[in-house]
């Protein structure tokens, strides 16, 4: 090893210190941090360390209002202002790419439940429905149901590629977790597992953090890294081989999250759009969430905090906000800007500061975890490429039939487990109600669609389990928290069709649970 010349080329970059306390390693942990400052591209990680930090600067010394543009209304379209029919369009086009095998979904899944108090992917997460259904599974199901519905429409069996990008703790986990669980049906070779990669964290005057004596402090480089790793990891090549002609991505902690909704790509393709953001409309002014907007006629999305309360309250005439479109990360590429932004952009694109409380080495050899941020981490958003696109269509969903992240631990005011498991059981009984079914309680009253809690059950009633497979699983389920308790099989319904023979004129008592064993199974037989 030349230790002597690696010393001197640190210094070039005022990286000296990252051989402190070499002599304390052993042989194996030399050789290990050696190899890894050997490996690392120190111009550019410290390049992207001035260029984000000037950055900063310049970004924090005006707010964005006067600057700002509402998306244009003939590029964004709203699931309750369009005609049934028009909807019904898009969803015939979005069905016609999926049999053809033009479709692939993307899974931003790189965090762990660190704020869910486990130490695994989110996406291996249970919410407690009473089929104990992880994320992952729930999205698996509705996938193969997804195929199975192009496949009836238009009688060809595309099937719909499954990429999922995490991180340097969630990949050998989540490729386990897959392979222990058949993969839930999903042909194998359909699921495309890659890693998103690691950049260096830097204290705020610029010197990379070691986390212990002979290992660097390292972090994800944000959903935004994506594009870097669909070239180094070779996955756009892949999508190019099976033929794709358009990405679905998406974040693994919501729900109701409908993977290739086929009426948002086919409202996409009907705007000739090369990329698409699925929004909800703001609850309210000051809602933390980040606006997809114009910016000197240049597509972004601004984060509430870059904006002044004046702007955030401006309403049009017709009393809806102006800047009203919530960012929920949800998102339709074409390849071909996908391709575009991998091979011409991506390199220009900035990267965003996170400041951090990051554990790091002391004088001493010891590892100290620091109690206010020490330094920052370096992430790119994958909705920084909007800044990219010719044409960006906006798509307005319902928050309350598509979005209900999980990020916290029970106990937070929201994104829990809780408000996850009640978000899917309030829209499995619209689906419910619009099929013809009706949920009454133990007297025969109707169940209201929005039930007061003090309507809660306090346990299940004598003939109230209507558990269509037999599933036992009930008395795990906690009866005080919601009175409608309705869990419906994605592999039964992608989006409540196909119910009616099921549940029309039929009246039910909570539990409801709608499942089936495998994805070709005739539903019916489950009544």
């Amino acid at each position: 090893m030349d230790v002597e010349g690696l010393r001197v080329r640190l210094a070039q970059y005022e990286q000296e210190h990252l051989l402190d306390h070499w002599d304390k390693l052993d042989t194996n942990q030399q050789r290990d941090l050696y190899n890894d400052l050997k490996s690392m591209d120190l111009q550019e990680v410290c390049g992207f360390f001035k260029r984000t930090v000037s950055n900063v600067g310049s970004s924090e010394q005006q707010k964005l209002d006067e600057r700002m543009q509402p998306i244009p209304s003939d590029l964004y379209g709203s699931v309750t202002r369009t005609p049934l029919e028009k909807i019904g369009d898009y969803e015939e086009s979005g069905l016609r790419e999926v049999s053809e095998g033009s479709v692939g979904v993307l899974l931003l899944a790189g965090g762990q439940g660190t704020r869910l108090g486990v130490n695994y992917p989110k996406g291996m997460y249970d919410v407690n429905l009473p089929s104990h259904k992880t994320l992952y599974q729930l999205q698996a199901e509705r996938l193969l149901c997804l195929q199975s519905l192009a496949t009836e429409r238009f009688g060809k069996n595309g099937s719909i590629p499954w990429y999922i990008m995490t991180s340097e703790h969630t990949k050998e986990p989540t490729m386990d977790f897959f392979a222990k669980n058949g993969y839930f049906g999903l042909e194998k070779e359909n699921l495309v597992v890659f890693e998103q990669g690691m950049l260096p964290c830097f204290t705020f005057d610029g010197k990379i953090i070691k986390e212990n004596p002979g290992k660097l402090a390292r972090a994800p480089d944000g959903n935004g890294g994506l594009y870097r790793a669909l070239r180094e990891k070779n996955i756009l090549e892949d999508m190019e081989k099976r033929g794709i002609k358009y990405i679905h991505v998406y974040c693994v902690d919501n729900i109701l999250v409908k993977m290739a909704d086929p009426i948002f790509m086919g409202y996409c393709l009907a705007k000739g759009a090369d990329c698409g953001a699925k929004v909800v409309e703001k609850a309210f002014p000051t809602e933390a969430v980040g606006v997809v907007c114009k910016v000197d006629d240049i597509y972004q999305v601004v984060e509430y905090s870059e904006i002044t309360l004046k702007t955030a309250q401006k309403r049009n005439s017709d009393g809806r906000l102006t800047f009203s479109a919530g960012n929920i990360c949800n998102h339709f590429f074409t390849t071909e800007f996908l391709k575009k932004v991998v091979y011409d952009y991506e390199q220009s694109m900035m990267h965003h500061v996170a400041k951090k409380k990051i554990p790091f080495v002391t004088t001493e050899g010891k590892t100290s975890k620091p109690e206010k941020p020490n330094g920052i981490k370096m992430e790119k958003f994958v909705f920084d490429v909007f800044q990219f696109s010719n044409t960006l269509a906006v798509w307005e969903v319902i928050r309350e039939d598509e979005f209900s992240p999980l990020k916290n631990g029970d106990g937070a005011e929201k994104d829990t487990p809780t408000t996850c498991r009640h978000s899917l059981f309030s829209l499995h009984h619209r689906y419910v109600l619009n099929a013809g079914g009706i949920l009454v309680d133990s007297d025969g009253e109707h169940l209201p669609l929005i039930p007061s809690p003090a309507a809660a059950p306090k346990g299940p009633s004598e003939n109230g389990n209507n558990n269509i497979n037999n599933n036992d699983n009930q008395k795990e389920l906690r009866w005080d928290e919601c009175p409608v308790v309705v869990e419906i099989s994605p592999l039964v319904s992608y989006a409540g069709e196909g119910l009616d023979s099921l549940i029309s004129n039929k009246k039910f008592q909570c539990p409801l649970i709608l499942n089936t064993p495998t994805a070709n199974a005739d539903k019916k037989e489950h009544v």
